[in-house]
């Protein structure tokens, strides 16, 4: 398969060129392998290496390697693929866990990388599984888990065209934590062992604090002019085709601060958004009482301040929002009808009465009842946080799981 892979892989790039080269990327050596030779901590037997592709996921491991490395003594190396991942990982992991570059599926590349990281277990966060990786791993005898394992409907999809060639990928897991029934069904379809497949919940659970003070969120109001006196709508990680929907269905004189997910739609927010204060200029109040989060970092402050959160990225064509976050401060939810990314957490958010799925068509009138309803808006809010610890404790359970891998992989 190796060769095979390596061949398809260099046919591809043509075609992956202009997206590689859309903007720039670090650590080119390391992507095709060649890191520094990691020495073992004295004392230390176990090595686990852990990888998440970017941000989001190394942000979510942070108490598991937590755990293992305080409570379990194991030897944790995080990795990561883009550069704002391993920056992110450098933060996170400090003085826990060294971090590293994740190779590109090259077999080289693969064999280079895994004769410096020399780790005893591999787990792979979500999905992430590259066929010359899992060959090279099962190869060696090094085995490989997936953990806080998701395969969306849409993902699936994809996956199914490829299954031929993924069924030996899939089939060669030690391991396999999936966060609900229906995403552990699907990695059985796609080729994995049923006995190696588990249902251990979502780590991102785990990873949000329930009903915690956010620091700083009182000083960002005044710094923005948000009249903490009338109602704030946030919504959090819209995309362009929402803004104007949102300030549509903004009731009267309640105020409406829009996060967007990416930089490169902040301009377009701020055209649907007349009149707006926009905190990367440092403007201070909005006679139209429309705000612009133009910044980075600064959302959970925003959410913090909010009556209701709509969340983004569901009322258009894209698949919807991360609603954990907001729920866990609680804040009573609103999202659209595409939330596919996310549906574990919508559906238990929403059986719990701490979320409405609304249409575009119906948002304004969610809204408006919401702002006007302090009692049905507390009862949510008490749901979201019972909900959010009710399904908290996945952490303690990969890493009892990591443990018994670390051993058997050791053992090998």
């Amino acid at each position: 398969m190796g060769l095979a892979l390596d061949i398809a892989y260099t046919l591809a790039l043509p075609a992956l060129l202009p997206s590689l080269l859309s903007k720039r990327r670090e650590g080119w050596r390391e992507r095709m392998g060649r890191v520094a030779a990691l020495e073992r901590p004295a004392g230390s037997s176990r090595r686990l290496l852990i990888h998440g592709v970017s941000v989001g996921e190394t942000n979510l491991i942070g108490p598991l390697v937590r755990t293992l490395v305080e409570d379990g003594g194991v030897d944790v190396v995080v990795s990561a693929t883009t550069d704002t991942g391993i920056a992110r990982a450098g933060q996170v992991h400090a003085g826990r866990a060294r971090v590293v570059r994740f190779p590109l599926d090259f077999s080289g590349a693969v064999r280079r990388f895994l004769d410096a990281v020399r780790p005893d277990a591999v787990a792979l966060v979500e999905l992430e599984l590259w066929p010359n990786f899992a060959q090279e791993c099962a190869r060696r005898g090094i085995p490989v888990a997936i953990v806080n394992g998701r395969l969306s409907e849409r993902s699936f999809k994809g996956y199914r065209v490829a299954r031929p060639a993924l069924r030996s990928s899939f089939a060669s897991l030690a391991r396999c934590a999936a966060q609900d029934e229906e995403y552990a069904a699907r990695f059985v379809a796609m080729g994995a062992d049923p006995a190696s497949v588990s249902v251990l919940g979502s780590m991102k659970w785990d990873a949000v604090r329930v009903g915690e003070r956010v620091e700083g969120a009182e000083a960002f109001a005044a710094e923005m002019g948000i009249d903490l006196s009338r109602p704030l709508i946030v919504a959090g990680s819209t995309a362009p085709e929402e803004h104007a929907l949102l300030r549509d269905a903004t009731p009267e004189g309640a105020q409406l601060l829009c996060a967007p997910r990416r930089p490169e739609w902040f301009d377009d927010a701020a055209a649907a958004l007349p009149g707006c204060a926009r905190r990367s200029r440092g403007d201070r109040g909005s006679e139209s009482g429309r705000f612009l989060l133009d910044t980075i970092g600064e959302l959970r402050k925003a959410y913090a301040l909010a009556d209701v959160v709509a969340l983004g990225r569901s009322f258009g064509k894209l698949h919807g929002s991360d609603p954990m976050e907001p729920a866990a401060l609680g804040k009573p939810l609103v999202i659209g009808e595409r939330y596919g990314d996310f549906a574990q957490s919508v559906r238990a958010l929403r059986d719990s009465g701490a979320l409405i799925v609304s249409s575009r068509e119906a948002l304004a009138g969610n809204l408006s009842e919401l702002l006007h309803d302090a009692a049905r808006r507390g009862a949510m809010s008490d749901a979201a946080l019972r909900c959010v610890t009710a399904h908290q404790g996945a952490t303690a359970r990969h890493a009892t799981m990591l443990r018994a891998l670390l051993e058997e992989g050791a053992s090998r």
